[in-house]
């Protein structure tokens, strides 16, 4: 009988805390109100449905890894509340190591109020909570499990400092990392730009960190020249209903994806960046520019179902051309 992760000791059984990937970031809980059209300032609006659900940039990362078939570790902390109970579960379904998944009576489980419209539009507001506890001593107590993995991902959901103490971990045992700075910050740590492997963003954030408004691809192609020249050595920014755009050291080009009708958005640039995560680790062979464009159709198939995490798809429910 093989023990349930939290159960192995990290000195006896280092074998078994190897890792495709590690997700250091936040965890929350999804509050989802659909509604014909987002409000405007000050108005109340009815809407037509609510749900609730799990969310939080790295926990959606996280989830996205193990659907896809991934073995991925969680760096996270939560409340002690009902909120935070049932994230730890819902990591244990996933088959996700809870190793360092922590929890706090000093904060309550983060949460994210969400608005989505009838185009799949959202509207989002993240009240940190627990997340903002997650400390770089926590870190360092997670960097065996770091260290034995393939890919770390970091975001911005939590302490700049803390996604920068994993990232320096990762870059000293050579492994590869995926940055995704968002939520959008107009300033960043020069070593944000030059730890990552990959620097992946979206055309909001790309806006607020070069002062490009990324409306063209070619909009995609200067903003991405910007940071490369702070120190990127990849650059991938999502372009929504666009696909996405990349640029190396060796290639600048736009990558297209399928057309779909869009149902809700919520979630969908983390289905990417885990899918991804999920490439980079386990099919490295394919070269990055394959790897967006199959996580360019994975991320299309989460915006055509509601929700965050139960809108992505599972490996067995996708084409099996994805996985070759």
């Amino acid at each position: 009988v093989i023990p349930a992760f939290g159960s192995l000791h990290p000195l006896r059984f280092s074998r078994v805390l190897a890792m495709d990937v590690t997700v250091v970031g936040a965890s929350n809980t999804d509050l989802t109100a659909y509604v014909d059209r987002l409000p405007a300032m000050g108005e109340t609006l009815h809407g037509h449905k609510f749900q609730v659900g799990f969310g939080g940039k790295g926990a959606n990362q996280a989830a996205m890894v193990a659907l896809l078939g991934g073995r991925c570790a969680m760096v996270t902390k939560v409340g002690a509340d009902s909120f935070g109970r049932d994230t730890l579960q819902n990591f244990k379904t996933l088959g996700l190591n809870v190793d360092h998944v922590l929890e706090t009576d000093q904060a309550a489980t983060g949460v994210a109020p969400i608005a989505v419209d009838s185009k799949g539009n959202n509207s989002i507001i993240i009240v940190n909570g627990a997340n903002d506890l997650l400390s770089v001593s926590d870190i360092e107590k997670a960097g065996d499990t770091i260290r034995h993995s393939k890919v770390l991902v970091c975001q911005l959901e939590i302490k700049p400092e803390v996604s920068l103490a994993a990232m320096r971990i990762a870059k000293q045992a050579g492994i590869q990392c995926i940055f995704n700075p968002a939520p959008a910050r107009a300033q960043l740590d020069a070593e944000f730009y030059t730890l990552p492997t990959v620097f992946c963003l979206n055309e909001t954030e790309a806006e607020m960190l070069t002062g490009i408004k990324v409306d063209t691809i070619e909009d995609a192609e200067k903003a991405g020249r910007v940071l490369q020249e702070r120190g990127c050595s990849a650059v991938l920014i999502t372009l929504g209903g666009k696909g996405s755009f990349l640029l190396d050291s060796s290639t600048a080009k736009h990558v297209p994806v399928k057309a779909v009708q869009a149902v809700d958005s919520s979630g969908a640039g983390d289905a990417f960046v885990g899918a991804l995560a999920f490439y980079m680790a386990r099919m490295p062979g394919l070269g990055l520019l394959e790897m967006t464009q199959r996580s360019n159709e994975i991320s299309a198939e989460s915006v055509m179902r509601e929700g965050t995490q139960k809108s992505y798809p599972a490996r067995a429910s996708l084409p099996a051309s994805l996985f070759e």
